[in-house]
């Protein structure tokens, strides 16, 4: 089963259980990179309780080690973790109705937008200087419309400079 596959089973699964749940990470790069960039794990933020992500994910054969914030399963070799939310990228928080749902063969993804992850990834870049955060949202740029204006604004709340957004946009 591909990540995005798996992504949209999960996503489905969590959607239909009335766990919010929004993909963000490595995986959403992969899916927004055509795979450019390889994530082995699924990042999913959510606001609710660890129990009842538990029960959602139970039927599909995950399970989780007590104490532990991954669920593996047998039949692949993504794991996916759920870390603690809010979702936010730097010091902005984005509410769930600002995300995105694909709709793909095998259900639906609740993802964060490309912008998003792009803001993800930057905030990596500038406050860790996590190059490989960089490449990614370059990766990102190259293949999706990107809202530049929602970027500029996140960037200059975040204290970041505007240098480094005028130059992933013109590798774009």
């Amino acid at each position: 089963m591909s990540l995005e596959d798996l992504a949209s089973v999960v996503s489905t699964a969590l959607e239909n259980a009335g766990v919010d749940a929004v993909l963000t990470g490595g995986g959403a790069v992969s899916i927004y990179s055509n795979n450019e960039y390889q994530s082995y794990d699924l990042d999913f933020i959510t606001t609710r309780n660890i129990s009842e992500v538990t029960e959602a994910l139970q039927p599909l054969g995950f399970v989780r080690n007590v104490g532990d914030r991954y669920f593996t399963h047998s039949a692949t070799e993504f794991a996916i973790e759920f870390p603690t939310g809010p979702l936010s990228f730097g010091e902005t928080i984005v509410p769930l109705d600002e995300t995105s749902i694909l709709k793909v063969p095998l259900g639906i993804i609740r993802i964060v937008t490309p912008t998003q992850i792009i803001m993800d990834r930057m905030a990596a870049y500038i406050h860790w200087n996590d190059n490989q955060s960089r490449e990614q949202a370059i990766s990102v740029v190259q293949s999706n419309e990107i809202d530049w204006k929602l970027l500029y604004e996140w960037a200059e709340k975040e204290g970041a400079s505007l240098s480094i957004i005028d130059r992933l946009k013109e590798l774009g």
